[in-house]
């Protein structure tokens, strides 16, 4: 006759030596060097891009096409080998992984700061997607196999503010290099950086691998990649196009759907699966899976137009626009190390959904700024939007990891990112998608009202506020109205996608309040301990 198990005396038995427990958050703000740099570096760019426009010795000469395929060509391979990284570093161990990404992200870091031209800087920004695909996923995976259960969600709560503060410094960063440096200096800076993190993880961080990682899946890995690759260049491509119905658009789309559509269905099958399908039964982990790829789709897609505003509209130079954004990034770093305690209150669904609708309610928010709305204004929007962050991506985070058996994390971080990607990837292409249209709309009559424009000339200024600004200052004290037009004009776009961006949230918030439960079952591999204890004691 089986009997219950016997309970446990104290508390549960350590998974992490003594040696790494002592050293934990040492290792832990050393992993933040590594992160600092991957998020960094997206944010100091788009400092750098009017920079980089200009003709040389300033910059490249770069055509707006060029600009875009320097952040894309980026964002291409980083997303498309997210979930290859994660797989890796489970199987050849996280610390050399995340060692091996940052010497790749470093080298094309120097590269891209001395490139000659568009191409190769074009070339060379892929190199960077390569090294810091590599680092994203490693990071986090690191963190959950050098931390026990119990502390975990404080420190991936640490962690979600250091993306948030990274976020912040970028801009501020990218503006100091370029008011006393040339372009390349915004690449080079991640270099020292670099040396750093490599010189302290060589020394601190311990390796940690699956111990039983099965037999190689190059099938599964080859359609993640072509699948993600796909889909995320349709998305771009769409938003560049501003039609998502575009025959090119929709057939990458759906060919990069149809490729993970047969991967799903491949590791449903095979007996060496890349990824268990099963996760995503989990409640915690679809639900977390699903609000990260949400908030990230309304967030990006304010960031993308929040800094037209400041600097086109409000006329504030980049490095003032980078110091706008550091209630967001404060408010981050305040408040995601202390969500857990409210997690731990009120449980993980409870302070997500409060989080998601706080986040819905400052891009609501958003439609109190005009063209000479108080800057305070903004501020409080950015504090209150950066709090509502914090209670949302640490336990979501948490959730994601926590689902998983602590010898997956590299898989289970490299989803976690792959959602976050795609998500803000989708939001940067449909909300500007949006924005841009609207704004052609409001500005079409105006523009078609010109004596003696082109008909050529009309179409580009209306492509956004920039080119509308640009045509008005080369019209002379003739294209006053036209600024004051086009502004309005950007205002209320900026107002409608502020409110595509709060629907976004509130879908986030509806999805974590029915899915996501409100405490965190034990992790798998100590339930499925617990099972073996119990078999073994029924014979």
């Amino acid at each position: 006759m089986a009997t219950s198990p016997p309970v446990p005396d104290g508390p549960p038995a350590r998974q992490v030596s003594d040696t790494v427990h002592r050293r934990r958050w040492v290792i832990l703000s050393v992993l933040m060097l590594s992160l600092l740099i991957v998020v960094l570096d997206n944010s100091i760019l788009n400092v750098a891009m009017k920079t980089i426009a200009t003709p040389a010795p300033s910059g490249l000469g770069a055509t707006q096409s060029e600009l875009e395929w320097a952040i894309n060509s980026y964002t291409l391979v980083f997303a498309g080998l997210l979930f290859t990284s994660g797989l890796l570093g489970d199987r050849l161990g996280r610390k050399k992984v995340l060692l091996s990404g940052l010497v790749v992200f470093g080298a094309g870091s120097v590269l891209a700061g001395m490139a000659a031209s568009p191409a190769e800087l074009i070339a060379f920004r892929a190199v960077m997607g390569l090294g810091g695909a590599f680092v994203m996923p490693a990071t986090l995976a690191v963190l959950m196999n050098v931390f026990e259960r119990d502390e975990q969600p404080r420190a991936i709560g640490i962690w979600a503010g250091g993306v948030g503060l990274a976020i912040a410094i970028g801009p501020i960063a990218g503006g100091l290099l370029l008011d006393h440096f040339w372009w390349g200096s915004v690449f080079l800076v991640n270099v020292p950086i670099v040396l750093i993190a490599l010189a302290t993880m060589a020394v601190l961080v311990p390796d940690s691998k699956d111990p039983s990682p099965g037999r190689l899946d190059p099938l599964g890995v080859l359609l993640s990649v072509i699948g993600l690759v796909l889909l995320i260049y349709g998305i771009i491509r769409g938003g560049q196009l501003a039609d998502f119905t575009d025959p090119q658009v929709l057939g990458t789309i759906l060919g990069g759907l149809a490729a993970l559509t047969v991967f799903v269905l491949h590791q449903k099958r095979s007996d060496h699966p890349s990824i268990d399908i099963s996760y995503f039964r989990k409640p915690a982990f679809s639900a977390a899976i699903a609000a990260v790829a949400l908030v990230f789709f309304a967030l990006m897609g304010v960031t993308f137009f929040i800094v037209f505003y400041v600097q086109s509209v409000r006329g504030y130079s980049p490095l003032e626009a980078g110091l706008l954004i550091l209630p967001l990034a404060v408010a981050q770093m305040v408040f995601s190390p202390r969500a857990r305690h409210a997690v731990d209150r009120f449980g993980a669904r409870a302070v997500c959904t409060a989080g998601m609708l706080t986040v819905a309610v400052t891009m609501s928010g958003l439609l109190l700024l005009d063209t000479d709305t108080p800057i305070w204004v903004l501020e409080a929007v950015f504090f209150l939007q950066g709090t509502g962050m914090a209670h949302i991506m640490p336990p979501v985070t948490v959730a994601v990891m926590q689902s998983l058996p602590r010898e997956k994390a590299g898989s289970g971080s490299a989803l976690n990112n792959v959602f976050r990607q795609v998500g803000g990837t989708l939001g940067v292409a449909v909300l500007g998608s949006l924005l841009s249209t609207t704004y052609r709309n409001g500005i079409q009559d105006r523009l078609a009202a010109l004596p003696g424009v082109p008909a050529p000339a009309r179409h580009a200024a209306g492509e956004s506020v920039e080119a509308t600004l640009a045509l008005a200052r080369q019209l002379g004290p003739a294209g006053q109205d036209l600024i004051a037009a086009a502004r309005n004009a950007f205002v209320h776009a900026m107002h409608v996608t502020a409110l595509g961006s709060a629907a976004t949230a509130v879908v986030g918030a509806v999805v974590v309040a029915a899915f996501l439960p409100g405490r965190m079952a034990p992790a798998p591999h100590e339930a499925e301990q617990n099972e073996e204890r119990e078999a073994g004691v029924g014979r």
